[in-house]
């Protein structure tokens, strides 16, 4: 009789639970504070190396930039400097009437000028043109343009620069610096240029100049 009693008690517990939704609500995990806190760690670690890559990327980006305008700047320098030089170059010597002699003072010192500018340069070479004003036959003044050349060179050597980095010719009459028949302009032409003919696309200034 206890047995039909305990069955039947089963039977009805069976049948008051399916009457009440089936399996029992399970109760939802509570999460883990430990997992929150290293995961919110891991998030603040993820965002500051990204930080840093960036900040790095910046910085290598602002550092090339200054080393461009660094490198710029220098070469800007370097142009204006090779600019003054070869106008230093440039600057011609005069002569008196029918003459082929170097003249102390200012021819001098525009020639102790090349001399400087030449022992500073190694590579540099010149070209020294002789010119003449238009008085004389054109076979005279040749060979005077050239006297007036190789006057100027052996200057130049006999003040420690090498023959071999010194080529001269003659322009006699041909080209006039300045227009006229008056002892100004003749005066203006009987002169001795100078052309770089090598070594001059990057000059330095002579220390002391």
């Amino acid at each position: 009789m206890k047995a039909k009693l305990v069955a039947a008690l089963g039977i009805a517990a069976v049948v008051v639970a399916a009457a009440c939704g089936g399996q029992p609500e399970e109760v939802a995990p509570q999460p883990d504070p430990d997992s929150i806190a290293r995961a919110e760690q891991d998030r603040l670690d993820s965002i500051a190396r990204a930080q840093a890559i960036q900040d790095s990327i910046r910085r290598a980006q602002a550092e090339q930039e200054r080393i461009s305008r660094e490198r710029e700047e220098a070469a800007r320098r370097e142009a204006a400097i090779t600019a003054e030089v070869r106008q230093m170059l440039a600057g011609v010597i005069n002569f008196e009437f029918d003459k082929s002699n170097v003249r102390e003072g200012h021819d001098t010192s525009v020639l102790q000028q090349k001399v400087s500018i030449l022992q500073a340069n190694s590579a540099l070479r010149l070209e020294i043109a002789g010119h003449c004003d238009e008085r004389g036959s054109d076979e005279y003044n040749m060979a005077l343009g050239m006297r007036r050349a190789n006057a100027a060179k052996q200057w130049l050597v006999d003040h420690g620069i090498s023959e071999s980095r010194l080529t001269v010719r003659s322009m006699g009459e041909e080209r006039p610096t300045a227009m006229g028949s008056n002892e100004d302009a003749w005066e203006q032409n009987r002169r001795d240029e100078f052309a770089i003919t090598a070594g001059g696309d990057r000059l330095v200034m002579p220390s002391g100049m």
